[in-house]
């Protein structure tokens, strides 16, 4: 970890304190010390807590985006895309120990909707629900909203839960109103 920019060390800390604990309970004293850097390398690289969480979600949503991409490589049909991110879901939740979306973890402590954490949140989101309606030719937003209810749901009971039992019927109901709504999948 010493080979790593100050900066990186700091987000590497933040991520593993704010996937354990939430972002509001763990202190910048922690971050500091957990990435072993001087307190001046937060406020050089990041000016702020704030700025510093909100390049923990960018840094997520890239990481996201680009599981994402790998793994919808190849795969043609559009509700099998949707379906896919549903699947990172289930694959993702143990190896983060239950603890639910980051994303919505990160909007329940930043409930504000023009603060820059929500805000950070909301593009991510936004960024799903158009590869969802990508994937599905453009269908009736009511469509995309259904299955955002169902993900969200799912993955909000995989915190409650502890077990991916909640995502994987989430997945399930999706695969079903979606066989209900495209015609791709209406012999499926």
């Amino acid at each position: 970890m010493a080979s790593l920019r100050p900066a990186d060390r700091l987000l590497d800390a933040a991520t593993r304190l704010f996937t354990l604990h939430g972002i509001r309970a763990v202190g910048i004293d922690q971050v500091i010390a957990a990435a072993g850097v001087a307190k001046s390398s937060l406020y050089q690289a990041f000016g702020s807590k704030e700025a510093l969480v909100v390049a923990y979600l960018e840094r997520q949503d890239a990481a996201d985006r680009a599981a994402y991409r790998a793994a919808v490589t190849g795969v043609r049909g559009g509700v099998e895309r949707v379906l896919t991110s549903f699947d990172l879901a289930i694959s993702g939740a143990a190896r983060r120990s239950y603890r639910g979306c980051l994303y919505l973890n990160a909007a329940t402590e930043f409930p504000e909707a023009d603060h820059p954490v929500a805000e950070a949140v909301e593009a991510h989101r936004a960024w799903v629900r158009a590869r969802w309606s990508e994937a599905l030719g453009a269908p009736d937003p009511e469509l995309v909203a259904r299955i955002q209810v169902l993900y969200d749901g799912g993955i909000a009971g995989v915190k409650c839960a502890r077990s991916t039992a909640p995502i994987v019927l989430a997945r399930a109901m999706a695969a079903e109103l979606l066989a209900a709504h495209t015609p791709e999948n209406a012999s499926r």
